[in-house]
């Protein structure tokens, strides 16, 4: 199927058409695969590595549905671009900053944004967040958005690719370190937007400590349901700086966002999300 085909399906494709849909972006190399996301957006990820999942797409949605006005954006812990990507769909007016360490998935990342025409407002750095010079003192975003590791090192069976490894066990930072560079590189009343688990409980009162000690509050978060009926395994998190609220603000706890229903079906707000960020049903 042609790149620039108009539906999919039955799904009319929105958006712009990127410069890798006209024929002019690269082709996918041995072991790598083109699949969409947003539109007629396309991504670059590895057959055999880290593959983009819910919990990215869901990170870009919630930040940019919360913060839609925003003009800077940054993106810890990009990987292969992914929720950057979905957010600079959703954003065009938009100037985005990237940190990956990984230099696989920046490689990946960068054939990304050529792709689809982002080479003029999206840029890619190369180094871990955490480090001094990686972003300036002065540098703020109106919009953070962040999908950390979720397990500490050994806690569990690692898998059999580094990128993979580094997208679920925290090799360069914990949820606390995203909390603390977002905090400190928030525009004024800027909002930060990060997936994680909220079970066991421990998860989610990690997120919670991680946000008190970087002086962040959480002013709306929404558990993720996988399947109708289940226990909810994850958590979509909205902060932003206390000095930047009222002290009356409390947590906001929004119903469950139920991805697919009882029957195994994708659950009608989960394809009115999909839709949102420009992938099909």
């Amino acid at each position: 199927m042609s790149h620039t085909d108009p539906t999919f399906k039955g799904w009319a494709k929105p958006g712009p058409i990127p410069p890798g849909a006209l024929g002019a972006g690269q082709e996918p190399e041995s072991g790598e695969t083109l699949d969409a996301i947003s539109g007629y957006f396309r991504i670059f990820q590895l057959k055999n590595g880290h593959r983009f999942s819910t919990d990215d797409v869901l990170t870009a949605w919630y930040g940019t549905m919360a913060c839609p006005t925003a003009r800077a954006v940054l993106d810890l812990g990009s990987g292969i671009g992914t929720v950057g990507m979905i957010a600079a769909w959703r954003l065009p007016g938009a100037r985005f900053v990237t940190v990956e360490a990984q230099e696989e998935s920046v490689r990946l990342a960068r054939k990304s944004a050529a792709w689809n025409g982002l080479a003029d407002r999206y840029e890619i750095r190369v180094g871990d967040f955490r480090d001094p010079g990686i972003l300036g003192a002065a540098e703020k975003f109106d919009l953070v958005l962040g999908s950390p590791p979720y397990f500490p090192q050994g806690s569990g069976p690692e898998g059999d690719h580094p990128q993979k490894i580094a997208c679920r066990f925290e090799m360069r930072g914990t949820v606390a370190d995203y909390c603390e560079t977002a905090a400190r590189h928030l525009e004024r009343g800027g909002f930060f937007a990060c997936v994680f688990p909220i079970d066991p409980d421990q998860q989610h009162q990690r997120v919670r400590e991680g946000a008190a000690a970087a002086g962040l509050r959480i002013v709306r978060w929404r558990p993720v349901v996988l399947r109708e009926g289940a226990k909810p395994l994850l958590g979509l998190f909205g902060m932003m700086r206390l000095g930047d609220l009222p002290a009356s603000v409390q947590p906001w706890a929004e119903p469950p966002l139920v991805i697919r229903t009882s029957t195994g079906e994708v659950h009608p707000e989960y394809v009115a999300v999909k839709l949102s960020f420009g992938f099909p049903p």
